[in-house]
């Protein structure tokens, strides 16, 4: 076994990673850009590497660096984790060039998998049951539109290059075609510097269910059972879940099967997981399922995995690259219970998952009952030039019924505020109809958004009340008879306190009822934080100056956070109405529209396409119509 490894990532997986090579005896060594100096994983790590300033491309992307970084810390090994150059193909040619051990598949296996229409040629000739669609070289808009015609509306257009949801359309009808298209190609390119893209027919109802697999250098090749993976937004994961709901031993067996036979055609090697498209129209059917794409890395939510099977996956990527035969055979791997991962985000959803950056001020999560793999620690810095991942929250029960209900009692039980996050969102999406039931599809999250993004009614009040308790607990001295609380002897408290969020008004009740769900902090004089279900609510008591601007809706579209300006939809003399998307911003990895805040004309235009953007800064200027 090698006696360092330098992961080349940061955030959680980073930490995750440390986490197995220290108990295997490993020394664990990170790099970090400019923006992550003082982050957890660097903290963490038995030495650090300085690649550049907080751009990906200038840091994190950098395979000199990272190699160089290598040769100064002493490391014999590299792990990439997720995503930046987990699957770059030409980066795990370096690292075994320069003598290190690679912990991943090989450069042949990544560059097979890594665009999707050869993966799905790779397929086919396997005998894996694939979508129609368009996988050619040709790539006009003329022919992508013929083609798609061909396959029958609606299809899904998808970049061939990368992964993560990113460079992923779905288009209805031929009319919005084009747009569709272009906004693909231009996120693909963005995202993986190839905007090709293939055509695939859309299943109306689809699940995703994904087959763990681990091959060794010896021919070994072996499943760690499935995964679902459907509660999605925009392509992107937000729950997972193992095994998959409603799975039966027949299915199970055509699906790893399946996925056995994508992995043994590129004689796979380390942690792999072939991704399936599933008809969710009805029952698991062996016969309605689809290959997708093959990741060829560490999954995020492979502790979902680990949880049903007892077995550290990180620890089989490095025995397996180490040069050791699989841990263990086909026959030996059990599985047993239910698992749940929730992704803990900085993110407001209630203003389009809008991402939030800034200070965590309090972070504190009671771990007995669940796993926390968590990148960030209270008084850490979430930087704007990164996704939006904090933290993964993992429970694993007897069933699922238990693990739902266990999942939303720690999502509750965490205190996590200084910065938005979808904490409450996620407890809502457990409790959702469709997702309690296990009646599962991709579309759960678009078909309730606005009840799965906005706090439950009531909960404002609750929140008061808890403040309200809050603050007169923390004015009450050792004097009783000196706090004027409303106190009465033989009879009940009655007093309320005024207190004010954002724009609103509201009496907080010190007397009302506790919740085992709710709690709040005194955070200064008549300040104060209450958290209920998840969600942050935050009061001051009238006479503390209060900027209402953004409540009333201003001139100016800023910009919510620091990016890029990828499309404009605005220029002077135009007329708009509230809520029309004006222009696009790509920041933290996705694109955010900024809509105008209330009807007029459009005065000035500040920027160009392309522009590097600081957080408030002026893009749009409104006037009112003549």
């Amino acid at each position: 076994m090698f006696q360092s490894v330098l992961v080349a990532n940061r955030g959680e997986i980073a930490c995750r990673i440390f986490r197995t090579a220290r108990a295997m005896g490993v020394r664990p060594l990170a790099v970090y850009s400019v923006a992550d100096a003082k982050a957890k994983h660097v903290r963490e790590a038995d030495g650090a590497f300085l690649l550049g300033p907080a751009p990906a491309q200038e840091s994190y992307l950098r395979h000199d660096r990272v190699l160089e970084a290598a040769r100064a810390l002493g490391a014999e090994a590299i792990h990439p984790g997720y995503g930046f150059l987990s699957e770059n193909a030409e980066f795990a040619e370096a690292v075994i060039a320069a003598g290190l051990i690679w912990i991943g598949p090989t450069p042949h296996a990544i560059r097979a998998m890594g665009l999707k229409d050869e993966a799905k040629r790779i397929a086919i000739a396997a005998g894996v049951p694939v979508l129609a669609g368009y996988q050619g070289e040709e790539q006009s808009e003329k022919r992508l539109l013929k083609e798609a015609k061909a396959i029958g509306f609606p299809v899904l257009i998808k970049a061939i290059a990368g992964g993560g949801g990113r460079g992923i359309r779905e288009v209805r009808a031929a009319d919005e075609f084009a747009s569709q298209l272009a906004s693909a190609q231009r996120e693909a390119k963005a995202a993986f510097g190839d905007d090709r893209v293939l055509i695939e027919k859309l299943v109306q109802r689809p699940r995703h269910i994904e087959v763990q697999v681990f091959g060794d250098k010896h021919g070994g090749l072996v499943h760690l059972f499935e995964r679902d993976c459907s509660l999605q937004r925009r392509r992107q994961k937000v729950i997972e879940e193992a095994p998959a709901p409603g799975m039966t031993d027949d299915v199970r067996a055509a699906m790893t099967g399946a996925a056995l036979k994508v992995a043994g055609a590129v004689a796979y090697e380390n942690a792999g997981t072939v991704e399936f498209i599933v008809d969710g129209g009805g029952p698991l059917r062996a016969d309605r399922f689809w290959f997708l794409e093959m990741n060829t890395r560490l999954q995020v939510e492979h502790p979902v995995t680990e949880a049903i099977t007892g077995l550290d996956l990180v620890e089989w990527q490095f025995r397996i690259a180490a040069g050791e035969k699989l841990p263990l055979d086909q026959a030996d791997i059990t599985a047993s219970g239910h698992a749940l991962e929730a992704r803990i985000c900085a993110e407001d959803p209630g203003e389009s998952f809008r991402p939030s950056i800034g200070r965590i001020e309090v972070f504190d999560a009671y771990e007995g009952a669940m796993r926390l793999d968590a990148g960030f620690d209270a008084g850490d810095s979430i930087p704007s030039s990164y996704d939006s991942l904090i933290a993964k929250a993992i429970v694993h029960r007897e069933d699922r019924e238990e693990a739902c209900a266990a999942l939303v009692e720690e999502l509750y039980a965490i205190d996590f505020f200084g910065v938005r996050s979808n904490i409450g969102f996620l407890a809502r999406c457990v409790h959702n109809e469709a997702f309690a039931s296990a009646n599962l599809h991709t579309g759960i999250i678009a078909d309730g958004l606005e009840a799965l993004t906005q706090a439950r009614e009531g909960l404002l009040q609750r929140a008061a009340d808890e403040a309200a308790d809050a603050l007169l607990e923390a004015r009450r001295g050792s004097d009783p008879w000196a706090l004027a609380d409303g106190w009465r002897a033989q009879s009940q408290q009655s007093a309320w306190v005024a207190l004010q969020h954002e724009a609103q008004r509201i009496a907080g009740d010190p007397g009302a009822p506790a919740f085992a769900d709710q709690r709040a902090f005194v955070t200064g004089p008549g300040s104060a934080i209450a958290v209920v279900e998840g969600e942050v609510f935050v009061f001051i008591e009238p006479g503390a100056h209060f900027d209402l601007e953004d409540a009333a809706g201003g001139d100016d579209i800023k910009a919510p956070l620091p990016g890029k300006l990828v499309a404009l939809a605005a220029q002077p003399g135009q007329s708009v109405k509230k809520g029309e998307a004006l222009a696009m911003l790509e920041a933290m990895k996705m694109e955010h529209a900024l809509k105008a805040p209330r009807d007029g004309v459009i005065a000035s235009v500040a920027v160009e396409v392309g522009a590097l953007l600081k957080e408030g800064q002026v893009l749009v200027v409104l006037e009112p119509q003549a």
